[in-house]
């Protein structure tokens, strides 16, 4: 095999790219690899959905003792209390399909309603390494590629010696477009014989996922797993991943957006991407927006922008990458990337637009845009948030359903990929985002000028399912920016959606802890956000007959909304005998005369009730009610209220609850004396726009220039990053090559789940600012995390057995196992960052590494240390965890030790 520096790579399509690393081996001189039909089967146990993050994904197996396929092990599932293992045979890994039939489900459900149905079992099989026909010593042994569909986790151990359980996280959701996990053999395979390994599956039945079985005309619920394990048979250093490309359509020839993404996936050695380019005879420019390295085992995509001297008719870009290697270089290139050209639209002919942007400076990010029928003033847009699993880029369904409006136009972000954040965090984000996006398009060229979008415009929302949830979500914390919402078969919040009744760590944990972990759901919870919708008008839709999301979600949250205000601008639509989709959920009149109301009234805005509450839990993840904000929390982790009311024409009587920081901007809601907790604040007369107040003790107010938004609050803060997510390894990645496959694991995790770009660098450039200046950071390892803790005051710290608390008023743990995850201020940027993963050995690193928070409903505050218990109690297992107080202080009332 060439190295890079010396194969130029000319790839003829997308297609032929992709191919590269589909085919299996099947010469006299490559290795082989095969997946026994027969698997073992251990389960069900009740677990909760994202337990599995807590618990090991093989309980309630220790994987590093003999396994005896006689024992039995409790389950409350099963007559008599107890279950076995169980065999089956597969002809095809690609469905896997787990069930028990033995289990009287009707019954649990009875009275447990979808939480009995959520279950894990643990599945076992063997995986077998053929050595090539004619070896060689020097015939190399490559990596595995493992794809695994709807299952959790999965790890491949030796049969027979050390057995210490490297777990990858499977797609659980089957998202498209998703890249196999690039998978090390954890010993090397015989050269001269067949090599016997085991591999093991965490399958979990979660509702959202697989639904409720009698929806499907079944009492029993099955989990389909799908599993695909091959050599890597990629050639050369560097490979193309085609599915991962982000390509703008062009309109009338010229290009809607300006992000182009590449990706690229490094087989051999570390690479950077330093430069791209195309003939300069179409037109187009195009640039790289940063240097973009690609460690070995990772896929990036390459962000590069795209700019235009005149149109560009052509369905197909051809460029030129160069990438280097320590003192190597080569050119790849990519002909024929294909661009979709569609005419401009008109008053009855129009397609969906696939526009582009850079989301966090650089990740290149898809969009869609729906064209109003008619030009004319700027309207008010129409942010459109799709279901879970809905795929927007190659999916038609959810563009299809929305009616073209003859003023506004349709914005249809992503939310980051299919399931996204539950459009939290980055999934709002990037919802605002692709809107902005869109604003800056239309201004991009004159021909599209009479479609433009004001800057800053406030939106109607609209979601159905996840999506209406989303909407609920993105207009209760961002209530000035929202003109009205539209959230149609939605749920209030996932605690509700299945009940967290049979969860496993309950059982364990000690309730204040429960309570603590808990504060970092509660951002989520719709329902207690609702104060913020009293004077935003809300239509709210619900089929009568949803067999996914039950309606009851929907009566709830307008029930609610009329509590805190019987006069709330609130219309609750029941359509009586319809399940989860129809067709006319937003197609109808009464939707359309909803949504012309508002544009038509726009820009005139509701005028505030003389009473309303600003509720708010993570200031940074919030917005304004009427000018009014909460810039911080006296105790974080604890719900902050701010209650308005209006004593005459300019004055105003403010009730705090549990704020240290607010503001109030003049031009929104116009003020002369304000009261603040019944004492008098003077405002100086001089004193305009936006005004801020602090506490100086409690219940004691005064003007402040403290404006600075209090960022700490969860663990998931972490994913809110302004630029590519930085992962910091030891140097040594021969000493602590653990550290790089966590580093690795989590990369590929973000890119699956969240479309999020990340970059893994050494610890010897942790200060470099070409790496650290924009993104957050995730130090992995004690060695990568003390390159950050000179000269920095750091809450722990890991050393040898022990955990040692630095500032934190608690003993020291001392033990084996025991994983450490705290989240800290950024050391170069004011609005960013850290999370540190430290460990008393290699288990601790692997427990704590799971509990990155990837996915929605893992409940990880501020910090957190967990130790081996939780492999069987789930959360009773965590021996600490909190969230911090102001400026990332201690934070006594909110912190539980064990």
């Amino acid at each position: 095999m060439l190295p890079l520096s010396q194969t130029v790579f000319c790839f003829a399509s997308m297609m032929l790219a992709y191919a590269a690393i589909q085919n299996t081996f099947s010469s006299e001189s490559s290795w082989t690899v095969e997946v026994s039909k027969h698997w073992d089967v251990l389960g069900p146990f009740p677990m909760q959905a994202r337990e599995q993050q807590f618990i090991s994904p093989s309980f309630p197996l220790n994987l590093s003792e003999p396994i005896d396929f006689a024992k039995t092990w409790p389950s409350s599932y099963a007559d008599g209390g107890r279950v076995t293992w169980s065999s089956v045979n597969f002809e095809d890994l690609g469905d896997l399909e787990i069930s028990f039939p033995d289990i009287r489900w009707e019954s649990l459900r009875a009275t447990e309603g979808w939480a009995a149905l959520q279950h894990h079992a643990v599945l076992r099989s063997t995986l077998t390494v053929h050595p090539p026909i004619n070896p060689s010593k020097s015939t190399p042994v490559p990596h595995l590629l493992v794809q695994l569909l709807q299952g959790s986790y999965f790890t491949i151990l030796p049969k027979n010696g050390r057995r210490e359980p490297r777990w990858y996280s499977g797609n659980i959701y089957a998202m498209e477009r998703s890249l196999p996990q690039e998978v090390p053999l954890p010993t090397l395979p015989s050269n001269d014989s067949a090599t016997h390994y085991d591999i093991f599956i965490s399958g979990d039945y979660e509702i959202r996922l697989f639904g409720d079985p009698h929806t499907q005309d079944r009492e029993i619920p099955v989990q389909s797993i799908s599993l695909s394990v091959k050599f890597d048979d990629a050639f050369g250093s560097v490979v193309r991943e085609a599915t991962q490309d982000i390509v703008c359509d062009f309109v009338d020839n010229f290009a809607f957006g300006d992000a182009i993404g590449l990706g690229l996936r490094s087989v051999d050695g570390w690479w950077t991407v330093t430069n791209v380019s195309t003939g300069a005879s179409s037109g187009l420019t195009l640039t790289l927006i940063r240097p973009t390295r690609i460690a070995e085992g990772q896929t990036r995509i390459v962000p590069i922008r795209i700019t235009q001297t005149r149109p560009f008719s052509q369905a197909f870009i051809d460029l030129k990458i160069t990438l280097t290697s320590g003192a190597s270089e080569t050119i790849v290139t990519i002909e024929s990337l294909p661009v979709k050209q569609l005419s401009g639209w008109t008053e009855s002919v129009y397609s969906p637009i696939k526009g582009t942007y850079f989301y966090a400076r650089s990740m290149p990010t898809i969009f869609l845009a729906l064209p109003p029928r008619y030009a004319g003033p700027p309207k008010p847009p129409i942010l459109a948030l799709h279901g879970a699993g809905v795929d927007v880029v190659d999916q038609s369904f959810w563009a299809d359903a929305l009616p073209r409006n003859s003023h506004s136009w349709f914005v249809i972000p992503t939310g980051r990929s299919p399931w996204g954040l539950d459009w939290h965090g980055p999934s709002t984000k990037d919802a605002w985002a692709s809107l902005d996006a869109l604003v800056t398009i239309l201004a991009a060229n004159t021909v599209w000028l009479p479609w433009k979008l004001d800057l800053n415009t406030p939106a109607i929302v609209l979601g159905h399912s996840n999506g209406g949830q989303g909407a609920w979500y993105i207009a209760s914390r961002y209530p000035d920016r929202v003109l009205g919402v539209i959230p149609a078969a939605a749920y209030i919040k996932s605690q509700s959606y299945v009940p967290l009744t049979l969860s496993r760590s309950a059982r364990f944990i000690d309730p204040i802890l429960l309570s603590v972990l808990e504060t970092s759901l509660t951002p989520d919870n719709n329902d207690l956000f609702l104060t913020n919708l009293v004077d935003t008008p809300v239509l709210a839709i619900h089929g009568g007959n949803d067999e996914n999301v039950p309606v009851w979600h929907s009566r709830e949250a307008v029930g609610i909304l009329e509590t805190w205000n019987p006069a709330a601008n609130v219309t609750y639509r029941e359509d009586p005998g319809e399940g989860h989709w129809y067709s006319t959920v937003f197609n109808n009149t009464q939707v359309a005369a909803f949504i012309d109301d508002l544009i038509a009234s726009y820009p005139s805005t509701t005028a505030p009730s003389s009473k309303f509450t600003l509720s708010v839990s993570v200031p940074a993840e919030s917005g304004s009610l009427h000018g009014w904000r909460i810039v911080a929390l006296s105790i974080p982790g604890r719900l902050g209220r701010l209650r308005v009311e209006r004593a005459s024409d300019l004055a105003v009587r403010i009730h705090t609850s549990n704020l240290q920081r607010f503001s109030v901007d003049t031009t929104v809601y116009n003020i002369s004396t304000i009261y603040v907790d019944n004492s008098k604040v003077h405002i100086s007369k001089d004193k305009a726009g936006t005004i801020h107040f602090e506490a100086v003790e409690q219940k004691v107010w005064k003007t402040s220039n403290h404006s600075e938004i209090q960022l700490s609050g969860r663990m998931q803060a972490i994913l809110s990053s302004d630029g590519p997510i930085v992962l910091v390894i030891p140097d040594d990645t021969e000493t602590y090559p653990q550290e790089l496959s966590v580093a690795r694991r989590i990369a590929h995790d973000l890119g699956l789940y969240h479309r999020l770009d990340t970059e893994i660098i050494r610890s010897s450039e942790a200060f470099d600012p070409d790496f650290l200046s924009q993104g957050n950071i995730v130090a992995i390892g004690n060695e990568a995390s003390a390159s950050f803790m000179q000269n920095k005051r750091v809450p722990f710290e890991a050393k040898g057995s022990q955990i040692l608390p630095c500032y934190a008023p608690q003993q020291p743990l001392d033990g084996p196992e025991i994983g450490l995850l705290f989240l800290h201020s950024h050391p170069m940027t004011a609005d960013g960052n850290m999370v540190m993963l430290q460990s008393t050995d290699a288990a601790g690193l692997e427990r704590v590494a799971r509990l990155f928070p990837i996915r929605t409903g893992i409940p990880v505050p501020d910090w957190l240390i967990v130790g081996p218990l939780a492999d069987t109690q789930g959360a009773g297992g965590v021996m600490g965890a909190g969230v911090w107080g102001s400026d990332w202080s201690w934070n006594e009332p909110m912190s539980w030790t064990s």
